[in-house]
């Protein structure tokens, strides 16, 4: 008798480029967080993340939010340049990634990090999401145009630059909006005690980059489950897999 198909996992990686500052990491099965950290470490140990909430059986679907393909040496991947023609007037352009910038001894982290969820996970990079997919794919995503698209938003959220009283401002702002996915489609529950339960203003230094981090993972969580749910059609995908992609919703269902 076949194995009966589990339910499908999102997980979303806010992939710091250096090993040696944290990242975030969340996952999502059946609408609900399951859990969430602002607090992985190396590409090792977000392997070991990935593993452990995997199906045995049923798709799985990783987004990080970091350049996952690099092969120019200087200047922007054609992703970062088209995505920001775009979304430059919401202030959500992309960073210029390159091997210059982004390379240590060689290595690009992100490239790493597929490398290693290929060889141990079985899993394949993908520049879209086919609708309900039973793979197991690895994309790269960008929060901001995604909050942008997915909240209907003027602009960014501007949690990430600024005075400490305005990025807490534009943080709790967030926290709402995540909230406000549980009555989504696809829905995304179980946040309560993440988002409501977090006071922005008492939070300081390492705290409040380790919670950045995990609400960037779980938008990039969210997203994975939105391109699952409703397929390319849903998605613009910026770029290739050999000259590096970046998906982002086409807007809410």
């Amino acid at each position: 008798m076949a194995k009966k198909t589990e339910a499908p996992v999102f997980i979303g990686i806010d992939l710091a480029w250096k090993a040696s500052n944290p990242s975030g990491g969340a996952v999502i099965r059946d609408g609900r967080l399951h859990t969430a950290t602002g607090t992985l470490g190396s590409n090792g140990e977000i392997v070991a993340f990935v593993a452990e909430y995997l199906p045995q059986t049923g798709g799985a679907v990783v987004a990080v939010d970091a350049p996952l393909r690099v092969p120019n040496q200087t200047g922007s991947r054609p992703c970062d340049t088209a995505l920001s023609a775009d979304w430059r007037r919401f202030h959500a352009g992309a960073l210029p990634a390159n091997r210059a910038r982004l390379a240590e001894e060689g290595v690009v982290r992100g490239e790493a990090l597929v490398t290693a969820l290929v060889r141990e996970l079985r899993f394949a990079e993908a520049a879209t999401i086919p609708r309900r997919s039973q793979a197991r794919l690895v994309c790269e995503v960008f929060p901001h145009p995604a909050h942008v698209s997915l909240f209907g938003l003027e602009r960014i959220l501007k949690y990430k630059r600024g005075r400490v009283d305005e990025r807490r401002s534009e943080m709790a702002r967030y926290q709402q909006l995540l909230r406000g996915l549980r009555k989504a489609s696809p829905p995304l529950k179980g946040t309560k005690k993440l988002l409501t339960g977090v006071d922005v203003a008492e939070l300081r230094g390492r705290g409040l980059k380790e919670y950045e981090d995990t609400l960037d993972a779980i938008t990039c969580a969210y997203v994975a489950s939105y391109l699952w749910e409703y397929g390319p059609k849903a998605a613009v995908t910026y770029g290739s897999v050999t000259e590096g992609s970046i998906l982002v919703p086409a807007g809410r269902k």
